[in-house]
């Protein structure tokens, strides 16, 4: 196995910190109460009662995914690529159910449609330096 380079570690750490602070969010909004429910704006408040079950599923997916495949480019395995690609899957199909099922876009504006679509950027660079990292021979 070949040594990466100085940053590998660095950003392996940044993403594993990034992605289990994406799993407290998931998890705070799944535990979230009706009353802190009831304090949101009316299209937030749409926004929650339109959520469904699978998109749900698919944020923990997205975050769980996330923060064991940067566990695995921390620990240099070849397996946290799939996990990080399963990540990305899960993002796309939470996105699908937030912006298309739950009418995101016309309820949240643009900020949800911004933050996401850099969320799906830092997921895909994580793929990519987990394919380049087994490419070049840092993750076995």
């Amino acid at each position: 196995m070949e040594t990466p380079p100085k940053w590998y570690k660095f950003v392996a750490i940044i993403a594993l910190v990034w992605n289990l602070l994406g799993c407290l969010a998931v998890f705070a909004d799944i535990m979230i109460r009706p009353e802190d429910i009831a304090k949101m704006s009316a299209n937030q408040q749409a926004m929650y009662a339109a959520r469904t079950t699978w998109s749900t599923a698919a944020s923990l997916l997205a975050v769980l995914g996330g923060a064991a495949g940067s566990l695995g480019l921390f620990l240099r395995k070849r397996w946290s690529m799939p996990l990080l690609a399963a990540s990305v899957v899960g993002l796309i199909v939470q996105d699908y159910g937030l912006f298309v099922v739950a009418n995101g876009i016309n309820l949240g504006g643009t900020t949800p449609l911004v933050i996401q679509g850099f969320v799906i950027l830092i997921s895909l660079g994580l793929v990519y330096m987990a394919r380049t990292a087994r490419t070049k021979g840092w993750i076995a």
